[in-house]
């Protein structure tokens, strides 16, 4: 439980919203938006609707953009993943850079993963597929052991005798 009054209220709005209290959540959680609790904007932010940019301040972006700007380095993520889920990469690398910056390690870390191009099949149904390269091959031993499949192409520079 987190302390003071706006940690108590938020504590019994996630207990209604889990079904393990009675009442309803969702105007505690905005009466603590309204008082810039960032917890309930992210939380708020994730279960409307998408529509909106960040000017508007009741919008999915806007509550992340508020609340990141409120001191929740997590904000910035989510933001990220709005970026992210709408196809925005540019906006998507430049809130995981914030996110990291304001302390978030996780965003760090995904954002020295990031590549805009990706070898699986599912990256060509949102345009964004690259050939197979020799490189790509994370799991050596495994493929060394088995025959070479649909998610394990055969590697181009072994002879195919010895794939």
């Amino acid at each position: 439980m987190t302390g003071g009054r706006h940690g108590r209220l938020y504590d019994r709005a996630s207990r209604i919203l889990e079904g393990r209290g009675n009442g309803f959540g969702e105007p505690i959680l905005w009466h603590l938006a309204l008082r810039r609790h960032t917890e309930a904007m992210l939380w708020l932010a994730s279960v409307i609707d998408p529509r909106g940019g960040p000017a508007d301040s009741f919008s999915q972006a806007g509550l992340e953009r508020r609340a990141f700007r409120l001191g929740n380095a997590r904000a910035g993520q989510h933001a990220a993943m709005t970026c992210f889920n709408r196809g925005d990469l540019a906006g998507y690398r430049r809130w995981l850079g914030r996110a990291a910056r304001a302390g978030d390690p996780e965003a760090g870390v995904e954002l020295r993963r990031f590549k805009t191009r990706l070898p699986h099949e599912a990256a060509g149904d949102i345009g964004r597929k690259r050939p197979y390269r020799a490189s790509d091959g994370l799991w050596t031993a495994n493929r060394r052991a088995s025959a070479a499949t649909r998610y394990y192409p055969p590697d181009p520079f072994r002879p195919r005798g010895k794939q």
